[in-house]
């Protein structure tokens, strides 16, 4: 079927698609409790005639759906399901319902575009071979897509390959961007406890040990990761995000614990190792320095998003047969934005692509993760037409 007519046909799904996407909005849930909207998506899974499966790190919806044609490939398609923690700016008609909670990401949008490719195909079977319809809780730094890997999901829904997809705000709608190799970095969490004695900031300064001075120097110093340990060819970045400690109340006392916290972000294992290595020896070093001690917390989160050759040939594909060669950028910059989509990517071999989510008409937008940041409608079948032409190229369907 040709890529026009594919359009057409989703076409008129599009107010139903609209009206899904704008109902998840409203009732947005955090991660590992998306019990509406998984119930949402596996009901309109069966109505549309697919075999689901529920309750996959706890939340997360399966659905297989096989072509009519001979084959024996499987390829799996994610989406993620879970909003954020963020109070949406008022007055939308379709806003968030839930105060302190807003589909932030885009996440409502990710998880209707392929609600409309599973009803497409479900209605198109032809192809040869199956489709997985993944839909993933906990995208949002809860990492579902590790829970669902460590629960066997490529052993219970055996795939070839695995495809994402994520939206771009500034990224004009009918563009897509991907990359093979690193396009997402690993992302990690660190904090550092730094202990000292205290005392009286005015009276017993000198008789202190001071963990203020140490903090600071810790943070000076860590700056030295990025200009001086890490190659210059290589991105890594390092941000401390809280300095906790003291009391505002007592100005004219030197605290005996203070707390640093920050992430850090890099595209190898190998940068990863170093970064750590060094936050480490640096926090032991400013602490001993001035008579503290320092206890280090290095979380590594989300690895590197790393995608394979073949399956982003295919996903480039895939997009230019539906909006041209000249808007798929296929070697896009890296994005030191992180994915946990990088944990299917480690189990089985595929790609990631963002597709663009366009600008307000004065060429404004709101980025992802900020109160004023929404879903743009007008993509909607365009995201679910370019999972049906991926099938297609995929499992060879006409």
């Amino acid at each position: 079927m040709l890529q026009d007519d594919v359009r057409a046909v989703l076409a008129a799904y599009e107010p139903e698609l609209v009206a899904i996407r704008r109902d998840i909005h409203q009732h947005p849930e955090i991660g590992f409790e998306e019990t509406r909207t998984a119930a949402l998506v596996a009901g309109k899974l069966r109505e549309w005639g697919l075999e689901v499966t529920e309750g996959i790190a706890r939340t997360g919806v399966v659905a297989t759906l096989k072509g009519t044609r001979p084959g024996q490939r499987a390829i799996g398609l994610r989406a993620d399901l879970d909003a954020l923690y963020i109070q949406e700016v008022p007055g939308r008609a379709h806003g968030s319902t839930v105060p302190g909670k807003m589909h932030a990401c885009g996440h409502d949008g990710h998880t209707t575009m392929l609600l409309g490719a599973a009803r497409y195909l479900a209605e198109h079977r032809d192809f040869g071979g199956t489709v997985q319809f993944i839909f993933q809780p906990a995208e949002e730094g809860m990492g579902g897509g590790r829970k669902m890997v460590e629960e066997g999901l490529f052993e219970r829904f055996p795939v070839d390959s695995v495809y994402g997809m994520h939206n771009a705000p500034g990224v004009p709608v009918g563009a897509f961007m991907t990359r093979t190799g690193p396009f997402l970095a690993a992302s990690d969490s660190w904090s550092v406890t730094f202990h000292g004695t205290g005392g009286h900031g005015g009276a017993g300064a000198h008789l202190a040990t001071d963990v203020t001075i140490a903090v600071s120097h810790f943070i000076l110093a860590l700056q030295t990761i990025v200009s001086r340990n890490v190659r210059a060819i290589d991105t890594a970045v390092v941000s401390v995000g809280s300095i906790i400690g003291g009391d505002a109340g007592s100005p004219n006392i030197i605290p005996a614990k203070m707390v640093v916290g920050g992430t850090s972000r890099c595209y190898s294992e190998d940068v990863r190792d170093l970064m750590e290595r060094r936050l480490r020896e640096l926090a032991q070093a400013q602490a001993a320095a001035f008579g503290c001690t320092a206890e280090v917390i290095y979380d590594r989160r989300y690895p590197p998003l790393t995608t394979h050759a073949e399956q982003t040939a295919v996903s480039v594909q895939a997009a230019a047969a539906l909006v041209g060669a000249d808007k798929v950028d296929a070697n896009a910059p890296p994005i030191t934005g992180s994915e946990d989509f990088a944990f299917m990517l480690n189990a089985r071999p595929g790609s990631f692509i963002m597709i663009g989510n366009g600008w307000a008409k004065d060429g404004s937008f709101h980025n992802v993760h900020t109160p004023g940041y929404d879903f743009n409608d007008e993509i909607i079948t365009l995201g679910a037409a370019y999972w049906v032409s991926l099938v297609h190229a995929e499992l060879a369907s006409a």
